[in-house]
């Protein structure tokens, strides 16, 4: 699934790039638990070499510096390739493709282990950037990519995942199709629950082979044919499911204010963007968006000027609700901001469907 493209990579990842990885302490657990996974099964040690594309703060790069493990982070915004750097990570800013991977290879710096964790979904040159895992790889080195699971988006209406940094909305066949045309072999996937519903896809260098083709592969492609998800009537009711989650957001925001009951929001995430802006949400319904991000404070929600202020608003405010726009991050959130249920408030999500806490 290919959406057209406005604008170029370079205007949206800039040195204003202001998402950083490190501000979820559940994605740091993601990150640490796959490190600790892939030195495990890929046997990686000191005498390994280590890249990640899109390597954004140092998140999930700093725990194979702590375990001793050369690592190498490519990140093209200025701000959170700094961020990596002051954790003491070798960070080259530019955009990964053929031509870089072809420099590093020239270099000496061919990979034991390249990953890419949600970025798949935002290189407009997809094949160009594929392509060079496979240039980059050692002729024994593994590929892996995490992105969110098409199958999952369209299941569960997740359609706040589809916005203006996303070029594609990937399904396992067509990414294993991706990789078996620009030198890799897809030999393994994995179904995760981070994002709403992923994969993380591992391949090797076509025509190597060290590793035997799992049978997870053979029967992905099965249920994604099963799921009709190659055809154009499994997408046919996914408008009306998101009028209806808009809808049903709207309904409970407006009687909230009906009611005299106070609804913020937390979370100036991508995704809340895109369903403020398709439910037309204004500062009247939401009076401001917090998030614990600095870089973020003090901005406002494209679109709909919705303020981005710090946590501290919540306590001073004593809202009734809190709308959690980055839904898939609800359980580290609710933690987070439990103090709240102390004068009664709630916590709301609006996508897969409206729930209250």
């Amino acid at each position: 699934m290919q959406a057209e493209s406005y604008s170029r990579a370079a205007e949206l990842f800039n040195e204003e790039y202001a998402y950083y990885s490190s501000f979820s302490d559940q994605w740091l657990l993601h990150a640490k638990t796959y490190v600790s996974l892939m030195c495990e099964r890929f046997g990686l040690t000191h005498t390994s070499q280590i890249v990640e594309v899109a390597s954004n703060d140092g998140y999930l790069l700093q725990y194979f510096k702590t375990l001793g493990i050369p690592c190498l982070g490519i990140e093209p915004t200025a701000g959170t390739a700094a961020a990596a750097r002051a954790k003491g990570i070798e960070t080259i800013e530019e955009f990964f493709g053929t031509s870089l991977a072809s420099r590093l290879r020239i270099e000496g710096r061919e990979a034991d282990l390249i990953t890419a964790n949600n970025v798949l979904a935002h290189v407009p040159e997809i094949n160009d950037f594929v392509s060079g895992f496979a240039n980059l790889l050692k002729s024994t080195g593994v590929a892996t990519f995490e992105f969110p699971h098409l199958l999952q988006l369209i299941a569960h209406s997740e359609f706040d995942t589809i916005y203006h940094e996303h070029f594609s909305y990937l399904s396992f066949t067509t990414v294993q199709q991706i990789c078996s045309k620009n030198g890799l072999e897809v030999f393994d996937v994995e179904e995760l629950g981070s994002h709403g519903g992923s994969l993380r896809v591992f391949a090797q260098r076509s025509g190597h082979g060290k590793r035997a083709v799992t049978r997870h592969v053979a029967d992905l492609v099965q249920r994604e044919a099963v799921a009709g998800i190659h055809t154009r009537e499994y997408y046919a009711g996914f408008q009306a499911r998101a009028d209806l989650v808009k809808n049903n957001f709207l309904g409970f925001l407006v009687e909230a204010k009906r009611q005299g009951q106070s609804v913020v929001a937390y979370g100036a995430a991508a995704k809340g963007n895109t369903l403020m802006n398709y439910a037309g949400i204004r500062p009247d319904l939401i009076p401001f968006v917090v998030d614990r991000n600095p870089a973020k404070q003090g901005k406002y929600m494209p679109g709909s000027r919705l303020p981005i202020v710090p946590e501290k608003q919540i306590r001073e405010s004593r809202p009734d609700f809190i709308v959690i726009l980055p839904w898939n991050l609800r359980e580290e959130v609710m933690t987070q901001l439990a103090y709240a249920r102390e004068w009664g408030c709630a916590f709301v999500t609006a996508i897969p469907s409206l729930e209250i806490f």
